[in-house]
């Protein structure tokens, strides 16, 4: 004959689901171990489809590095029929533009075995779109802490996929795994490498984990005398943030020590200083990893343990390189797959060939642009010394589209840092 539980357990177990049901966070839909979500890679960014309120999927990018969940077109939000509350001003990371955003407050996200409740949405005012031209395919929105903060989560970047564990999940550290202490800040993860600078010097920075920048490794000179620029470098545009673009410097370093993983050469961003320099500082950290350092790598984020396991993945050991033409490219934000060159460094090979910046690239090697990604074109451009990389261009006469002239180049990758 079984026992009656007391009115009060009975009270407390349902307290306990009702709290668990009110929680803003990410969760299982059913009671497993672990769940397996597959992702879309661009130059190692995390690019997932996320259903919002029940909307069609939308593609959001992982980013460890925010703090709150961004959908970039605030007519995207009225067309989805959000509900804001008030407005609030952000700060691009270049410092120099202030961003509006209205504050939707309690969302519905779907991931197919995994829900979102409860969740917060800084719908951007200002169409930021320019992801699209940089990745090669529409990104709307960032999912930032509020998806890591409960429960560990594995990212396999060789196979592409996100492992989403159950909270109370992986007390014991995997197999082959390297454990780093790791600190959440500001509802943001660090961590302390080593790096070996080209003056032979050694430091110990603490670094933002940062899954949403390009980057491999980023030091910001500002905040520490002791980081040095190496002798060879360039000047480049660096990456595309909310606020801009943002521009400085990028050379390579000695070698840097992850859980006592070394790569060696690693290309590093040195960017220049910004009014936004002051927010780094504050947070005591000298710089960040991004996702061509973390995309060689098997990462498990243990918010709640304030841990971070590692381990090799198989592209670990492959060299670092940077574009060798010395032109960046963006994609033309329409239905067609349309490449056009947004600028050309000066003295670089795509400089002495006479490409120009607005040139659209029409076919490379023979292969006509559309049947290219961008991520392959710029993996091309990356590639080998001394291939020799043909190209036709479409130059428009000034803002008429229906005056051009048809041309050829040919260019050879040269190795420049």
């Amino acid at each position: 004959m079984y026992k009656r539980l007391p009115l009060f357990l009975i009270l407390f177990f349902i307290g306990q689901i009702l709290c668990k049901a009110q929680v803003p966070g990410f969760f299982m839909k059913e009671d497993k171990r672990k769940v397996t979500l597959p992702f879309y890679s661009s130059n190692s960014l995390i690019i997932l489809p996320v259903s919002i309120n029940g909307s069609t999927p939308l593609n959001f990018l992982i980013d460890t590095g925010v703090r709150s969940n961004i959908l970039f077109s605030k007519t995207l939000g009225d067309a989805l029929d959000l509900e804001y509350t008030r407005r609030i001003k952000l700060v691009g990371a270049d410092g120099t533009e202030d961003l509006m955003a209205s504050v939707s407050p309690i969302n519905n996200f779907d991931l197919g075995p995994i829900e979102g409740i409860f969740q917060s949405l800084l719908v951007l005012e200002q169409e930021f779109l320019e992801l699209e031209s940089v990745i090669g395919i529409p990104v709307y929105g960032i999912l930032g802490y509020e998806f890591f903060k409960y429960n560990p989560v594995k990212i396999n970047y060789d196979d592409g996929k996100i492992i989403f564990y159950k909270s109370g999940a992986l007390k014991w550290k995997p197999l082959f795994y390297r454990k780093v202490n790791m600190e959440v800040l500001d509802n943001k993860p660090y961590i302390n490498v080593t790096v070996k600078q080209k003056d032979g010097s050694v430091l110990k920075p603490k670094l933002l984990i940062d899954t949403g920048a390009n980057h491999g490794l980023l030091l910001n000179r500002e905040t520490s005398e002791n980081i040095t620029m190496p002798s060879l470098f360039i000047e480049s545009a660096l990456g595309q943030s909310l606020g801009g673009i943002l521009y400085g410097y990028v050379g390579r370093i000695d070698y840097m020590k992850l859980a006592n993983f070394k790569l060696d050469e690693v290309l590093t961003s040195y960017p220049n200083e910004t009014p936004y320099s002051y927010v780094i500082k504050e947070s005591g950290r000298s710089g960040s990893l991004g996702a061509e350092v973390l995309g060689r790598t098997r990462l498990i984020f243990d918010y709640q343990r304030n841990r971070l396991l590692v381990r090799k993945a198989e592209n670990f050991y492959a060299p670092f390189q940077f574009d060798m033409s010395g032109m960046s490219l963006k994609k033309i934000i329409d239905d067609d797959n349309r490449i056009y060159i947004s600028e050309v460094r000066p003295g670089s090979p795509a400089g002495r060939a006479g490409l120009q910046a607005y040139d659209e690239i029409m076919v490379i090697n023979k292969v006509p642009t559309f049947i290219w990604d961008l991520a392959e074109i710029n993996k091309l451009l990356r590639s080998d010394p001394g291939k020799k990389i043909e190209l036709e261009v479409r130059r428009y006469d000034g803002d008429d589209v229906s005056k051009y002239t048809d041309l050829k180049f040919t260019l050879i990758l040269k190795q420049q840092i």
